[in-house]
């Protein structure tokens, strides 16, 4: 038997459609057609039949259904269940309204008239109804009680055949032109940026809850939240800050990485109430200070931020901040904090805000052997634990998970397979390079991905060497594929990334290289490269999600329509 659902939801209140439903299912001939809940609209008027029988061979019938005790009063249908007593409109009218639209609506798709007999009835199955009650309108054989069902095929047999409008059978031919309008059947597009939509909402939905974090702490003023890639950290610190500036706060949005300020800047844009008076990387605030723009790594880590200090001093306290909110906290050095604390009005009370993952430590900047001692400068912060992977699929968070620490949660949706693409390293540049090709192939838009190499860079990405801000731009334009290095990637993501491991120039860091680069795709992550050198970088848990990886062979059309 079709069945259209083949197994409906019957959910609370239609207990008793379930029971009518169960009993023709049951009962009923192998090549008869069930539909529930068949919802019609014809012109303005809607209808809704509960359950609709197409029987080759014998004809058509609509059944409402009505649960609880049915009862008649001087011509007033009533309706007793755990509610109490009520009126109701006549359920045979109410089957006849939807049985007339239904011939009219098919009429209209199919193109030729209804003429098959075709019932209206209506189905009680917790009243008896006495087998020689009858009302004007209600033949007795258009009701089906409690006792009728227990023998509901010739009952409903005998309604079609002597009740029905119409004078022929319904033929086997015209119930196959039917099904398609019933069913609907809707194949879900192959596109694959589709099915990224419908995950990358279900993480900003996930993200966004994680503001309870910032009501919580409201009454903290100096916090760190530690949690692990894809936790959030950026959108709780760009939120936190936009609090802050809401209250009327001069406050300054602080990060390393120049890909990361762009991207808080344009988050910031946005807004229409009150705005951070700064909102970039650290070294920018410092030249904005005053102090000069030197070279050298000396220079950024240790001199300029005691320049900055110094002229902080002087400062008039109208331009000082009144709240410092710093993400991926990790890349800063311990002297970056002493110079920002000396802008604050009040450098021993004024309010710091610290998003950070220790483990992303891909700079070198942070002592972990210093944490919670004086060398330690968030010391004095209170800790706030953020466990949950937002941000990217299950699937992807668990090639990362044996980094981001034991309390690590993945909360995402499962999404698509990692892949692995298997060569050579001084291969994995090309051979990511036909990656890129054969995804936009299968459907991905080629700005939803996101190349990164874990040393030397890609030639794309060496053409905007002396142009900084307009390789950043297209990124945030989203003009196309982005080519970069995992370092500059750290806060930022893309719904898919080809993560091409093309060597390390550092191995006592590639571990921590790894864990940027496999947790910055939102939906896909493709990782090239030779698995014992990654297995070596990564540690044993990585090397065993690598066998939980779809080994992946790349094949753009164009390429494979030649073989």
């Amino acid at each position: 038997m079709k069945c259209i659902p083949n197994e409906p939801l019957f959910g609370e209140g239609r207990l008793a459609e379930k029971a009518v439903w169960d009993a023709l299912r049951a009962q009923l001939p192998d090549d008869v057609v069930l539909a529930h809940s068949v919802q019609v609209r014809l012109g303005r008027a809607e209808h809704e039949i509960d359950i609709l029988v197409l029987w080759p061979g014998v004809g058509l019938t609509a059944i409402e259904v009505k649960g609880g005790k049915i009862s008649v009063d001087q011509g007033q249908w009533y309706q007793s269940d755990r509610h109490g007593k009520h009126k109701i409109e006549s359920p045979i009218a109410q089957s006849q309204s939807a049985q007339h639209a239904f011939k009219g609506w098919v009429t209209d798709r199919i193109g030729s008239p209804l003429v098959s007999r075709f019932a209206y009835m209506a189905a009680f199955p917790y009243t008896n109804v006495p087998q020689d009650w009858e009302m004007a309108g209600v033949p007795r054989p258009l009701v089906l009680d409690h006792d009728d069902l227990t023998d509901c095929r010739e009952r409903l047999r005998t309604a079609i055949e002597t009740q029905a409008q119409g004078g022929s059978p319904l033929a086997a031919k015209f119930v196959q032109r039917i099904i398609p309008l019933l069913s609907g059947d809707l194949e879900p597009s192959s596109d694959p940026s589709l099915s990224a939509d419908e995950l990358e909402d279900l993480q900003e939905q996930l993200t966004e809850r994680q503001k309870v974090l910032l009501d919580c702490s409201r009454s903290i003023p100096r916090a760190r939240f530690v949690g692990g890639a894809g936790s959030g950290k950026t959108w709780l610190a760009v939120e936190k800050a936009k609090r802050l500036a809401k209250e009327g706060k001069r406050v300054g949005l602080f990060c390393y990485n120049r890909g990361l300020a762009e991207h808080l800047r344009r988050q910031v844009a946005g807004w229409r109430q009150a705005k951070p008076v700064y909102v970039g990387e650290f070294h920018d605030y410092a030249v904005s200070l005053g102090v000069p723009n030197g070279s050298g790594q000396s220079y950024f880590d240790e001199d300029m931020p005691a320049l900055m200090r110094d002229l902080a001093a002087g400062l008039p306290p109208e331009q000082k901040l009144d709240a410092i909110v710093i993400d991926e906290a990790q890349d800063f050095a311990p002297l970056w904090w002493e110079s920002l604390l000396a802008c604050l009005r009040d450098p021993q009370e004024g309010e710091i805000y610290a998003f950070m993952d220790e483990r992303q430590n891909v700079y070198g900047r942070w002592d972990s052997l210093s944490a919670g001692t004086a060398l330690d400068p968030t010391a004095g912060l209170v800790t706030l634990h953020i466990d949950e992977n937002l941000r990217n699929t299950k699937r992807i968070a668990q090639t990362f998970k044996g980094f981001a620490g034991k309390h690590f949660s993945p909360r995402g949706g499962d999404g698509l397979p990692v892949r692995l693409v298997p060569c050579a390293t001084e291969d994995a540049i090309d051979v990511a390079g036909d990656c890129v090709d054969a995804l936009i192939d299968e459907g991905w838009a080629n700005n939803q991905i996101a190349f990164l190499t874990t040393k030397n860079r890609h030639s794309i990405h060496k053409e905007f060497e002396n142009d900084p801000v307009g390789y950043w731009n297209a990124f945030h334009d989203d003009d196309g594929e982005f080519y970069g290095h995992v370092l500059g990637f750290k806060g930022l993501e893309r719904s898919v990334v080809i993560l091409c491991v093309n060597g390390f120039k550092d191995m006592s860091r590639a571990g921590e290289l790894l864990y940027v680069g496999l947790s910055r795709a939102r939906c896909l992550l493709v990782v090239v490269g030779d698995p014992d050198l990654i297995a070596e970088a990564g540690g044993p848990e990585l090397e065993r999600a690598m066998g939980r990886m779809q080994i992946w062979e790349p094949q753009p059309a164009d390429a494979s329509s030649m073989s």
